[in-house]
């Protein structure tokens, strides 16, 4: 595979995983996570005036973007409800890892994509090491009683976050084969922050909203501008390589998670995250090397 959009994609999980720790460390995350949407609608208008003047949206770019948009605002709602009861490196690698092995299997049938022997291997290696990462000294109960997975704190919230996740990516797919990247990115962004507007306004009231925002001004608008470079990128990534390869290696950005969860959190890491993180890197390695 071309190492350009692989490259861009870790460059994109990076970031990523950045305003994921910012999220995590703020007050009222949802507010948050709605706040740093709108800053990046406000701080990017320009940007996306001029896309919108250079390149012109094609028609069925329109109907991918809504369908995203409303996959995108269901998985802020989710991920913030899951930081408010779940640490950063047990969240973040199941919302991330729901993603990737659930969008090779619906890009095949979907998308018309034709995945690679050692892509497989390498999608499979990612998909262990982010279970390894999240299960580590739970399997015999997980394996035994499944349920238990979903008593965890924050769990059920990150596993829906990473079913949404799924449904976007293959929207997005889609889109920027309508759309400039940058142009669909600013369109989630603009359109994410009026979705999401009517439930966190009504959910938390502006009193409480306000608050966040004079606490954490800089940071949340730090933030925003994290999550339009970042999914930026990796809609940059999508329309130069298959989802099937593209999904699974942006979440390489587990590894960072977990190590910001461990060194900036104080959280506790041990030899699972460890043994996870080194499945997660030689999956990335295999997919890199993959026709």
């Amino acid at each position: 595979m071309n190492a350009f959009p692989l490259g861009l994609m870790l460059l994109s999980a990076l970031f990523h995983a950045t305003w994921n720790l910012l999220l995590k460390r703020s007050d009222n995350r949802e507010a948050f996570a709605w706040g740093m949407v709108v800053s990046g609608a406000v701080v990017f208008a320009p940007l996306g005036i001029v896309l919108f003047l250079l390149y012109p949206i094609e028609t069925p770019g329109y109907w991918y973007g809504l369908a995203s948009i409303a996959f995108q605002s269901f998985y802020f709602v989710m991920l913030g409800r899951a930081y408010s009861q779940g640490d950063l490196s047990l969240v973040y690698p199941v919302a991330r890892g729901i993603g990737p092995m659930l969008v090779p299997i619906l890009a095949v049938p979907f998308l018309g994509e034709r995945v690679t022997l050692p892509a497989v291997g390498g999608i499979a290696l990612i998909v262990i090491g982010i279970y390894v990462v999240s299960w580590w000294g739970r399997f015999h109960p997980i394996i035994t009683e499944p349920s238990t997975l979903l008593r965890g704190r924050g769990i059920g919230f990150a596993i829906l976050a990473g079913m949404a996740i799924a449904g976007y990516s293959l929207m997005d797919k889609r889109g920027v084969e309508h759309v400039q990247p940058f142009l669909y990115m600013y369109m989630h962004t603009i359109g994410g922050a009026l979705a999401l507007a009517p439930y966190i306004v009504g959910r938390h009231g502006m009193n409480s909203i306000m608050k966040e925002w004079r606490n954490n001004t800089r940071t949340m608008v730090v933030a925003g501008l994290l999550v339009f470079v970042a999914y930026g990128l990796a809609l940059t990534a999508f329309s130069l390589a298959q989802v099937s390869y593209m999904a699974p290696a942006r979440e390489s950005g587990i590894v960072m998670g977990v190590l910001l969860g461990v060194f900036v959190l104080k959280e506790n890491f041990g030899r699972g995250r460890l043994l996870g993180s080194a499945f997660i890197v030689g999956g990335l390695a295999l997919i890199a090397v993959a026709p």
